[in-house]
């Protein structure tokens, strides 16, 4: 169980450059054992006096800023951290989401990989916005209002120490961008692909008769697939029940794939008008074989891949 130091020292090196946080923390640590012992030893309770020296040391920020001379005067130290926390949230959600909605948008009206580019210059624009009104705000909050109604801190704020996170931010964002990129060009090869018939109308790669069915359900598998990645995140580390979730996934996804290559129903046929290689069925055959074994194999790699993580983190347990 983390401690009210431990959690405040945590608190306090985040803010650290990673270089100086041990011989940071092991300094404030023993100037923290140091008070709390001398208080206890005046007769008071142990669990109270480290209260009390945790609330004296005042907020692990502040205390962060002046152990690395670090100034907090953007707009001024009086509302600066809580400009900030404010900016870090907005920022972290705002702009992903409406760039997301118009990229959305942009597909459904037929942009194709266009609407990435313009999702993008939206979430940047929405961004700079934020960042710049919010500055403002606070910049004449502090000009004409005089500083009243700000909480103190108190050791109850304290977060609970980070735990090891397996599952990086990074890795989380690749996914969801690869699922995004290919749930966007199943729609888009089918009004714009590299294939064009003599008068240049576009012909899909995929068979137009899977939007009856087969295409809807592999676009909701990768959604869902999506959704999985972000919860994933969130816990932040295989567990065997993610394991199992992601296998479902990828057997929904792989097992349609496979049958469909090697039944000749995933090419349109118009292709083979074409492109004269296609046109014969040995080809076509060899084609879809080559498509079955590897959707096939990167389906087993996953599922090793994640099975040896799985069983890892349960090892740490």
């Amino acid at each position: 169980m983390n401690t009210l130091t431990d959690r405040y020292l945590a608190a306090t090196l985040r803010s650290v450059p990673t270089q100086r946080r041990d011989e940071i923390a092991t300094e404030l640590r023993a100037s923290i054992e140091d008070m709390i012992e001398d208080r206890a030893g005046g007769g008071q309770d142990t669990t109270t006096a480290e209260r009390e020296v945790l609330t004296e040391l005042g907020n692990p920020d502040l205390l962060a800023a002046r152990y690395t001379d670090r100034r907090l005067q953007l707009i001024g130290p009086t509302y600066y951290l809580v400009w900030l926390r404010l900016l870090k949230v907005l920022l972290s959600l705002v702009p992903a989401i409406v760039g997301t909605v118009v990229a959305v948008i942009d597909v459904a009206d037929g942009k194709g990989f266009g609407a990435i580019g313009s999702g993008i210059g939206t979430a940047i624009e929405v961004a700079v916005q934020i960042a710049f009104w919010l500055t403002l705000t606070f910049a004449l909050i502090e000009r004409f209002q005089p500083v009243s109604g700000l909480p103190d801190w108190t050791v109850d704020q304290l977060p609970d120490v980070p735990a090891h996170r397996d599952i990086s931010l990074a890795d989380t964002i690749a996914s969801v961008a690869m699922l995004a990129l290919a749930i966007g060009y199943l729609p888009f090869q089918h009004y714009q692909s590299w294939v064009h018939e003599t008068d240049g109308g576009n012909i899909p790669i995929l068979d137009p008769a899977l939007w009856s069915f087969w295409l809807p359900a592999l676009i909701a598998v990768l959604l869902a697939t999506m959704v999985f990645e972000i919860v994933k995140y969130r816990i932040g580390r295989w567990t065997w029940t993610l394991f199992g979730v992601k296998a479902l996934l990828n057997l929904a996804f792989t097992v349609p794939v496979v049958w469909l290559a090697l039944s000749d129903r995933l090419l349109n046929p118009a292709l083979g008008d074409r492109l004269s290689w296609l046109a014969e069925g040995d080809n076509r055959n060899t084609l879809g074989a080559a498509i079955a074994v590897g959707a096939a194999v990167v389906l087993v790699w996953d599922l090793i891949d994640t099975a040896t993580k799985s069983r890892r983190q349960s090892a740490r347990a």
